[in-house]
């Protein structure tokens, strides 16, 4: 269920976004990357990985994912 959940919270996301969020936290098996390491991964600076990371967490946290995701935490 949880995994589901965080699933459907990260579909709200742009491909992108996702695609950060699971490799800057190591999520779905992934470790978990710097934001150097991303920024070379995706060809752009590591500030504009935090600026991405940064709308994405925003995202992540609006109260329909709250609501879904509140009784983990």
């Amino acid at each position: 269920l949880l995994e589901e959940d965080i699933g459907n919270a990260l579909n709200e996301l742009s491909e992108r976004e996702a695609s950060i969020i699971k490799l800057r936290f190591g999520l779905e098996g992934n470790r978990s990357h710097t934001l150097k390491e991303l920024g070379e991964i995706f060809g752009v600076t590591r500030e504009r990985i935090r600026q991405i990371q940064q709308k994405a967490l925003r995202k992540l946290r609006s109260p329909q994912n709250q609501t879904r995701l509140r009784n983990y935490l």
